[in-house]
């Protein structure tokens, strides 16, 4: 009679288990991805070897917003994270260190602790997208994404628009390290 209990209670812990891996297999195929930053492309926001998660299908394409952190497929081997600047139908111009977005001046306080590190000269360079892809507007379907770190940071000023598609998902969480714990995604 013992051994009957035992092997029952074996068999519930057998499928919990599995249960969980099952869980967690899918929440990682479908649901989050981690990922580790690598570079310093989006200094001072995430540095390198930041553990962060991102939501892959939590949101819409159409939910992606001016200033997201998203990750996108840059190459067939490599995904990048960037910050969105522009959305599709917008105009980008970038003057004396100072984002015009659709003609209008627009803030961008996570580059502050940069701006106020410089000792000389601007953290972002003169620009228009015209200047840099030909086009006066971001096209439909596609993105125009640069990094926090605008010295250095390869991002659409270098490769041009990403296309929506190629998004993998919204930045929800950094989670390493722990001191830094921080909330993107809400």
């Amino acid at each position: 009679m013992e051994r009957s209990k035992l092997k029952e209670e074996l068999i519930s812990w057998l499928k919990a288990v599995v249960l969980a891996i099952l869980v967690v297999f899918i929440a990682k195929t479908f649901l989050v991805a981690n990922y580790v930053v690598d570079g310093s492309s989006m200094y001072p926001t995430l540095k390198n070897e930041d553990r962060l998660m991102v939501n892959k299908i939590g949101y819409k394409l159409s939910d992606i917003k001016h200033g997201d952190i998203i990750v996108f497929h840059a190459t067939p081997t490599d995904d990048y994270i960037k910050r969105v600047i522009g959305l599709p139908g917008d105009t980008i111009v970038y003057k004396n260190d100072e984002l015009y977005r659709n003609g209008k001046k627009v803030t961008e306080p996570y580059l502050d602790p940069e701006k106020k590190e410089l000792e000389s000269g601007n953290l972002t360079y003169d620009f228009t997208l015209e200047q840099d892809t030909g086009k006066t507007k971001v096209p439909a379907g596609e993105l125009w994404v640069m990094g926090d770190n605008r010295r250095n940071s390869v991002d659409s000023r270098r490769f041009g628009f990403i296309k929506q598609s190629d998004v993998v998902g919204k930045l929800d969480v950094r989670y390493y390290p722990f001191g830094k714990f921080e909330w993107f995604g809400l």
